[in-house]
């Protein structure tokens, strides 16, 4: 998106690039680092607080890296409120990140979890997480 976004602003593919990439990187390095605290149970499959948490620190530091290397002028106000701004933002990208990292890492832990131990246990408590939902679902509908 950071890309073609700097493409319809009318900036080279160069620097659309560079945007992409300077995005990416940071937002890839938090992704994998969530990931590791999961499942070292920092974090609880389900839960979207410390999540939203986490990303109001971590995606405003992303964005800030992306306009230092890939400058467009979203410093012009000032360092705080271009922060504060992009940690408002950050809880709508916590709930994209999570709701697709909750329907991909479950697959991902079935391939890794017949050598892995770790990989296992966050698969459990995944499955464990699953079947709460389910039997959450089940009592609402016995319950009408």
């Amino acid at each position: 998106m950071a890309g073609g976004l700097t493409l319809l602003a009318g900036q080279s593919t160069g620097m659309a690039g560079l945007a992409a990439l300077a995005l990416a990187t940071p937002l890839a390095l938090f992704g994998g680092l969530y990931s590791v605290l999961l499942g070292h149970g920092v974090f609880r499959p389900g839960t979207f607080g410390p999540v939203g948490l986490y990303w109001m620190a971590a995606f405003p530091v992303s964005r800030l890296a992306q306009e230092i290397l890939a400058p467009t002028g979203g410093l012009v106000e000032g360092v705080g409120p271009f922060l504060a701004y992009q940690a408002m933002i950050a809880l709508g990208f916590a709930i994209g990140f999570l709701w697709m990292h909750e329907r991909a890492m479950p697959h991902w832990l079935m391939r890794r979890a017949g050598d892995n131990p770790l990989a296992k246990e966050l698969l459990e408590k995944y499955l464990r997480f699953a079947r709460v939902v389910s039997a959450r679902k089940s009592a609402r509908k016995g319950g009408r």
